[in-house]
């Protein structure tokens, strides 16, 4: 007799929408407590051993001014899958010059490895990057409109619930971590093709995560990105983050303005810098026809030596992307760390700064 198919294909569409879910684990469920405005509750930030901001500047634990300048990992998950979460990978970085390293969380794989399983990595990495001396940028790694909840691909797709308890979880695992020194709180929030959000709103959004995360970790530094794909960042003078210990992002592709870039950045995103520590968390291209070339990184080799001499102008820290062999704009050639061509320009820029240090 033949057997009917569809009970099977039931259960694996029913499989398939259980690791897709955006539903919080009934173990990440966000308590009232982890929903109120905690603001006037929480325990005063204690920095020792912590990263810290003052004024425009990160101040290292011992209180002397610090600039970040490192690498971006892909996802913690595609590398453990490949067999290069390791020792080599955050060797190969320390290698480069690297102080720091930005971990590229993506909610989708958060929840197709689970939660658990997924923060059992974090740790893994956390302490890989502590004996390599790298400080820890966690990085929830979503590009959309969060207030909306409208996304630019499945593997981004979130809640503000799902963000909440990531943060929670985060700032909860890790209070004693001062490694795991900023909290970049949405990777590239962006409102072109994804429904409405004002300035206002999101600043809101931002201010009730970082409450949240502070309830559980006061020394605890956010990151907050502004609109266009995390590279504007018009509204903050005049309408800041009304939160102390805060620091801005941008991700100053090549593309995102023509040249001559140097006015441009000043107008968009680098003034903030006279009175906020900003870190552009992305950064890099490819050269036309390069593989992984697309809109927004296609430029000449002119872009590098301009971005970097414009942090070194304004006091601003950097993660450049991508430590890895696809992910474009890639870092690598390969898993022996023969850079591409924006690797050799970044691999030789952090070295060489390392050496003035």
């Amino acid at each position: 007799m033949k057997k009917s198919v569809k009970p099977f294909i039931m259960l694996c569409l029913t499989v398939f929408l259980l690791l897709n879910s955006n539903t919080v684990p009934a173990n990440r469920k966000i308590n009232p407590i982890d929903r109120k405005n905690v603001n006037n509750e929480v325990m005063e930030p204690d920095f020792s051993g912590w990263v810290r901001v003052n004024g425009n500047k990160f101040l290292d634990p011992q209180g002397n001014p610090i600039l970040f300048a490192g690498l971006c990992a892909s996802d913690p998950d595609r590398l453990e899958k490949m067999n290069q979460w390791n020792d080599h990978y955050f060797g190969g970085a320390a290698d480069w010059g690297a102080n720091v390293i930005r971990f590229a969380v993506h909610p989708q794989a958060v929840r197709q490895r689970g939660w658990d399983a997924y923060f059992e990595i974090l740790d893994q990495g956390i302490e890989l990057a502590k004996r390599h001396n790298l400080y820890v940028i966690m990085d929830w790694h979503s590009i959309g409109n969060l207030k909306d909840e409208l996304f630019q691909s499945a593997n981004y797709q979130t809640t503000l619930d799902e963000t909440t308890a990531f943060w929670v979880e985060v700032a909860r695992r890790y209070k004693d971590e001062p490694v795991v020194a900023m909290y970049e709180l949405f990777n590239e929030p962006t409102i072109t093709r994804f429904g409405a959000c004002t300035w206002e709103e999101w600043r809101e959004i931002n201010e009730q995560l970082i409450d949240t995360i502070r309830f559980h970790n006061p020394n605890a530094l956010c990151l907050v990105a502004g609109f266009d794909w995390a590279y504007e960042l018009r509204s903050v003078i005049s309408d800041p983050v009304r939160r102390t210990n805060i620091a801005y992002v941008s991700h100053p592709y090549p593309q995102k303005r023509e040249k001559p870039w140097e006015e441009k950045w000043e107008a968009d995103w680098g003034h903030v810098a006279e009175r906020y520590p900003v870190i552009c968390t992305e950064i890099g291209f490819c050269l036309e026809g390069e593989r992984g070339a697309h809109v927004p990184v296609i430029t000449d080799m002119t872009y590098g030596p301009a971005i970097t001499a414009y942090f070194e102008k304004k006091g601003i820290s950097f993660t450049a992307w991508c430590f890895d062999v696809s992910w474009a704009p890639a870092l690598i050639n390969d898993w022996d760390f023969t850079p591409t061509t924006q690797g050799t320009f970044f691999r030789d820029y952090l070295r060489n700064r390392k050496d003035k240090d």
